[in-house]
This record gives C-alpha cells, structure tokens and sequence, in this order.
C-alpha cells in the first residue's frame, strides 16, 4: 500500500485530507504501516469511534454544505467529485437543500453530513428531510456513521 511507504509528514497530510479531523490523523499516522486495506480501514473506523465529540465535530466541519448554490456550481461540477449527484439538479432542489441546510444547522450546530457518492441531489434532499427532524444525540451518530463511510472512500483513493 502506498501510505505505508510514504514519510509522517506525507502520510499525515494525505490522510488529513481523509478525514479532517488531526486527532485522528495523528492516531492513524501513529499505527502504521498497515498489513492490509481491511486492517487500515477498521482501524480507521475504531479510531474515530473512540474519539470525543469535539473531534467528530472538527471532522465534520471539513465538509462543504450540500445545498450551498456557490459552493455546488463552482466546486461540485466534476462527474468524479463526491457530490457529483448535485450535478445538473434544479434550482427549486438546491434552494430548498440550501434552506434545509440552514435550518439543520442552526438545529443541530453542525452541518448536514451525508455520504453523497451515487445518490441523486433529490436523494440528499429526501434524507435531509427525514434526518431533520432528529434529536441531537441522533444526529450526531448519523454524521458520525456517515463520516465514517465518506473516510472509508477517501482512503480507497489514497491507496
């Protein structure tokens, strides 16, 4: 695997990418080299179980705002790129998401986290409505699930 032969340094960075989140980048960084993919993303994910709530909410506020009408036409215009679904969605969806999103955070004091890679702007959309109307305690395990998946696909493009 190519992270386990990259310097700290290297390796540290590619992963923060991963996961931003530096409690669990130094933690990841500190048990390499991994045997096998499976090792490092189990290992991934126990890693960011154990960790406290700051640091999932540090991991969560490297994500862009689905829904954001800017962020979303200059940044998400790839095929390739994780919330390509929002590619081609109407305005009236991207408004509402934006406003869902709003709504969401100011609920919640963080943003709509949500594994995007393969669903539609009109999937997101259905899940931010059902998600909403969570407690925080819900929540908060429902972006942590969903971290945990967005970390598992950025890993696979790192190795």
């Amino acid at each position: 695997m190519k992270i386990n032969s990259l310097k700290k340094e290297e390796a540290a960075a590619g992963l923060f990418g991963c996961c931003g989140c530096k409690a669990w980048t130094d933690e990841m960084v500190a048990a390499l080299p991994f045997d096998s993919e499976e090792e490092m993303f189990k290992k991934s994910e126990d890693i960011m179980r154990s960790l406290e709530r700051v640091h999932w909410l540090e991991a969560f506020s490297h994500h862009s705002k689905i829904g954001d009408i800017e962020t979303l036409k200059s940044k998400f215009s790839s095929a390739e790129n994780e919330q390509a679904g929002v590619k081609g969605a109407s305005d009236e969806v991207i408004k509402e998401m934006m406003k869902l999103n709003e709504e969401y955070e100011k609920k919640f004091d963080f943003i709509f986290i949500v594994f995007a890679t393969g669903k539609s702007a009109d999937e997101m959309l259905s899940l931010l409505r059902a998600r909403i109307s969570n407690d925080r305690e819900t929540e908060i395990m429902n972006a942590l699930n969903e971290q945990i998946k967005i970390t598992k696909n950025r890993l696979q493009k790192l190795i």
